[in-house]
């Protein structure tokens, strides 16, 4: 092989696409939990204030502070995810292109051997 050979450049890629994979997958699960914060916070803080199980003010500052965090939590996931996927799109263009520039020789122009 030369040292132009694009296999090796395509090994790369495909190792960096799976990284990528992995650090979306991570996005995905953050973003699910911070749904989750949002949505438990709401709901203690909806809890609180009509004093249904007479949680205090610590209650209240601690679902406004859990609904907060689970807000930014989100944007910088979401942010995070969509640069992922976006560097994914290129990666795998790349790829395909590096595989397209390939010459391939068709496996019926190779001589049959009979041994």
């Amino acid at each position: 092989m030369t040292e132009s050979d694009p296999t090796d450049e395509i090994s790369d890629i495909e190792d960096r696409i799976e990284a990528l994979a992995e650090i979306a997958e991570r996005c995905r699960k953050y973003i699910l939990a911070s749904k989750i914060a949002i949505g438990g916070g709401a709901a203690l803080l909806l809890i609180t204030i009509l004093g249904l199980f007479g949680f205090g003010q610590t209650a209240a500052l601690g679902s406004i502070a859990l609904v907060l965090g689970g807000i930014v939590s989100l944007g910088s996931n979401i942010s995070t995810l969509q640069q992922t996927e976006d560097a994914i799109g290129a990666a795998e263009a790349r790829r395909s292109a590096l595989i397209g520039s390939i010459d391939l020789r068709v496996v019926a122009d190779a001589p049959l051997k009979l041994v």
